[in-house]
């Protein structure tokens, strides 16, 4: 019992962690032919 108490508890503390991940470069929203903003963003720090 006190292993499936544990188990869930990580569990619970490390799914949430899982959305945190960089997908991928960012990219304008809208059409390209409409985008006003830079088309490049900084690099960070």
């Amino acid at each position: 019992m006190n292993r499936l108490i544990v188990l869930l508890t990580l569990c619970v503390m490390l799914l949430p962690l899982a959305a945190c991940g960089k997908k991928g470069s960012p990219s304008a929203p809208g059409p390209s032919n409409e985008v006003t903003f830079p088309r490049t963003y900084p690099q960070p720090d």
